[in-house]
């Protein structure tokens, strides 16, 4: 049995108000905003049975406005880099919004993350839609995107689709930053992760895929579950201060491929992530220092841990790449993970 509920609207400074809807099966919860189909909590048990919200967030629209680290919001209409926010497909040339160094990260400044979406509560949990016109952000044709967040037991399932009537590249992801330990813990350090994805993509200076490679014998092995404090150890990682690399998943029979597990020793909280999608961006909040959270905590690096299933990075322009980023006019884009949630 699940139990929805509409909580009482937030202002949006822009105009309007934003809507949120709490899910709870008894196992798991999870606070849903009509802005940029945020997560703004998410609490599982820990092992001594006690329910903690375990995502970062902010307690009003306008924190969640100046933020720029996605905090549990739905980026698109491409996650991660396009380089130079430029691509070409069938002699048609787009430039689109660039804001970070040379690319467009994350659908652009005026991404999926702060749009209004309209929110409506289904049997098992909750659906958003949301209308993105021909030209948005540089991206072309008209999108009509819908979101699923749904509860199954002690499972997350996040389902996305998206349609255009212009061929474009579509890539979705969720990037709710965890922290196993519970959101107002200071660090990742004590985190675990394990990952059974075979390759990865080593970047350039600016974050664009420049080839894919083994993971075998190489600082971003995480085969074997390594602790978080590795991520300032590891020289390959020391020009992104950690992790924020892509995997990638061998495509497989299976709707669902098992990525990999998150787990906190200290909490006993874990966090197994299932998807569909080709890749998984590992990041541990690198960057995060000054993003203001939680009763007006400023929040620092390597505080929390993002793990976004998602299309490949660049891969709009990189045709070599696994997966098919470019939606054809009329095709659909389907995103399917689950985030399953136990205990050591």
């Amino acid at each position: 049995m699940i139990q929805i509920t509409a909580l009482e609207p937030w202002q949006d400074p822009r105009g309007g108000q934003i809507e949120r809807i709490r899910l709870d099966n008894g196992k798991v919860a999870v606070e849903i905003l009509s802005l940029g189909g945020i997560i703004h909590q998410l609490w599982t048990a820990d092992k001594q049975g006690e329910m903690t919200n375990i995502v970062l967030g902010c307690d009003s629209v306008a924190d969640y406005l100046a933020q720029q680290a996605y905090l549990g919001a739905i980026a698109g209409r491409y996650s991660n880099r396009i380089a130079n926010g430029k691509m070409s497909y069938q002699g048609h040339e787009y430039q689109l919004d660039v804001n970070q160094a040379t690319n467009c990260l994350h659908g652009g400044a005026d991404g999926f993350h702060l749009k209004q979406w309209q929110m409506q509560p289904l049997e098992d949990g909750v659906r958003l839609t949301l209308t993105s016109p021909d030209g948005d952000m540089g991206f072309p044709g008209n999108c009509q995107v819908q979101l699923d967040y749904r509860l199954d037991n002690n499972n997350l399932l996040i389902d996305m689709q998206a349609k255009v009537d212009k061929a474009c590249p579509i890539s979705l992801t969720q990037h709710s930053y965890f922290n196993l330990e519970g959101a107002s813990s200071k660090t990742n350090t004590r985190h675990q992760i394990q990952v059974d994805a075979q390759h990865y993509l080593p970047m350039n200076d600016v974050g664009v895929p420049i080839a894919m490679s083994s993971v075998t014998n190489s600082d971003l092995d995480l085969s074997q579950a390594t602790v978080f404090s590795e991520q300032t150890q590891r020289p390959a990682l020391a020009a992104t201060n950690g992790f924020d690399h892509c995997y990638v998943l061998q495509k497989t029979a299976d709707d669902l491929v098992r990525f990999g597990c998150l787990s906190s020793p200290e909490s006993g909280r874990t966090m197994t992530i299932y998807t569909n999608q080709p890749g998984v961006q590992v990041y541990g909040a690198n960057f995060l220092e000054g993003a203001i959270g939680f009763n007006g905590e400023v929040y620092q690096s390597h505080q929390a841990v993002c793990i976004e299933p998602q299309m490949l990075p660049d891969s709009p322009n990189q045709s070599d790449l696994p997966g098919e980023p470019w939606v054809p006019a009329g095709g659909t884009y389907r995103h399917s993970s689950r985030y399953e949630f136990g205990i050591l």
